[in-house]
C-alpha cells in the first residue's frame, strides 16, 4: 500500500494519539500537536485519502477518525522496518529466578503483565522438547521401589512399584547406574528408551526387572502436554480498556478456550522475527476483536515455546513488540543454561 510520507506521519499521530485518548482523533485536536505544522483543513483532507485507503475509519459524522486494523498494521509494519522502539521500561530478570522452568514462566507473565499492563501469556517447552536428565531408583521397603524420572525443562514423575518378593538391593543399584548411562539425553518419548529398557544385552533378570519401570517412562509420555502460563486477566479487566462489550465477551471466552491460544502461540514458534495479528487479521474468531504480539523462545536451532501479549487493536505497540523480544531473549538465555546442564 503507497501512501505519501506525510499521510504516513499523520496516520502515526492518529495511531498514537487513540492509544493516549481511547478514542476518535479529530483534526483540530491533532493540528496543536506542537510538532504537527498543518491545519485542521489539510488534516482533514489527509484523514479523508487516509480513511479511502482503508487506513482510517469515521465512526460518527462528527466524530474524528479512529485506526482500522490495516491502520494498525501499516504503522506497525513502519515501525519494524525503522526499528523505532523504545526502551523497555522495567525489563523482565529471571537471573535470581530458582531454575525450575515452570517458576521461570510463571515469572515471565507475572512480569511481562505488569510491564504492559496487557494479558501475558508464555507456552511452556512441550515435553516432547525435552530430554532425560537423571533417573533415580530407590528401594523404599524390600518389597517395594521408587523409580523418578527428571527432564532437561525440570519435569518429574515417579512412579512406586510392588513386588511380590523382596528386591536385591545390589538390582536396584545396577537399574539406576545403568539408566542414567543409558537414557541420559535420550529424548522423551524417543524410541531409543524402550529400545534400551530392553536391550538382549541384558540378562534376563534385569530386563525382567527393567520391565516393571515402564510405567514411568510411558507415563511421562502420556501425561505430556502443552502448558500455559497466563497473567493480567483481572488487570485489565478492572481497568476498563475495552471500548466495546464484545471485546470483552471475546477475551473471556479466549481465556476458556485455551487450546486455541495454544494453538496460535504454537503457529508463532515459525516467525523469524515478532508474531503479529492484528483484529481480523486472526484466523480463530475469539481472536478477531483482539491484537496478539508474540516472540519465539528456545536454545540454539530449536524454538522451545513463545512468550505472547494479548489485547485491544489499540494496545501500545512499540511497547510490546519491545517486551515480547526482551522477555523472549532472557527465557532463551534461562532455558540455555538449563537444558546444558
Amino acid at each position: 500500500m503507497q501512501i505519501t510520507p506525510r499521510q504516513g506521519f499523520i496516520l502515526r499521530k492518529v495511531v498514537e494519539g487513540h492509544q493516549q485518548l481511547d478514542g476518535p482523533i479529530g483534526s483540530k485536536w491533532l493540528a496543536e500537536r506542537d510538532d504537527v505544522p498543518w491545519g485542521p483543513s489539510t488534516l482533514r483532507a489527509e484523514f479523508a485519502r487516509l480513511e479511502e485507503a482503508g487506513l482510517l475509519a469515521h465512526p460518527h459524522t462528527s466524530a474524528g477518525r479512529v485506526p482500522t486494523d490495516s491502520g494498525y498494521r501499516f504503522y506497525v509494519d513502519e515501525l519494524l522496518e525503522g526499528g523505532d522502539l523504545p526502551a523497555i521500561r522495567k525489563p523482565v530478570e529471571l537471573s535470581d529466578m530458582r531454575r525450575e522452568v515452570d517458576e521461570a514462566m510463571r515469572a515471565t507473565t507475572e512480569q511481562l503483565s505488569q510491564v504492559t499492563n496487557l494479558l501475558a501469556m508464555v507456552s511452556a517447552p512441550p515435553i516432547e522438547s525435552a530430554t532425560i536428565h537423571r533417573v533415580e531408583v530407590l528401594l523404599l521397603q524390600p518389597q517395594v521401589a521408587m523409580v523418578v524420572v527428571i527432564t532437561s525443562t525440570g519435569g518429574v514423575t515417579k512412579r512406586v512399584i510392588s513386588y511380590e518378593h523382596p528386591l536385591d538391593s545390589g538390582l536396584i543399584d545396577w537399574a539406576s547406574s545403568y539408566l542414567n548411562e543409558a537414557l541420559g539425553g535420550l529424548d522423551v518419548g524417543a524410541r531409543m528408551v524402550q529400545s534400551k529398557l530392553t536391550d538382549s544385552a541384558l540378562s534376563a533378570s534385569e530386563r525382567a526387572f527393567l520391565e516393571t519401570l515402564f510405567g514411568a517412562f510411558t507415563h511421562l509420555e502420556d501425561t505430556a502436554g502443552d502448558t500455559l502460563f497466563v497473567d493480567g486477566a483481572a488487570r485489565l479487566l478492572t481497568e476498563h480498556r475495552f471500548q466495546e462489550l464484545p471485546q470483552l465477551s471475546d477475551l473471556l471466552n479466549v481465556l476458556e478456550r485455551r487450546v486455541a491460544l495454544l494453538s496460535v502461540m504454537r503457529a508463532s514458534l515459525s516467525e523469524p522475527s515478532v508474531y503479529l495479528r492484528i483484529g481480523g487479521e486472526n484466523d480463530a474468531p475469539e481472536l478477531r476483536s483482539l491484537s496478539m504480539v508474540a516472540a519465539n523462545y528456545g536454545v540454539a536451532r530449536r524454538n522451545l515455546g513463545a512468550v505472547s501479549l494479548l489485547g485491544p487493536v489499540s494496545m501500545d505497540y512499540p511497547s510490546a513488540i519491545i517486551a515480547v523480544r526482551q522477555a523472549a531473549a532472557e527465557l532463551s538465555r534461562f532455558v540455555a543454561e538449563v537444558y546444558d546442564e
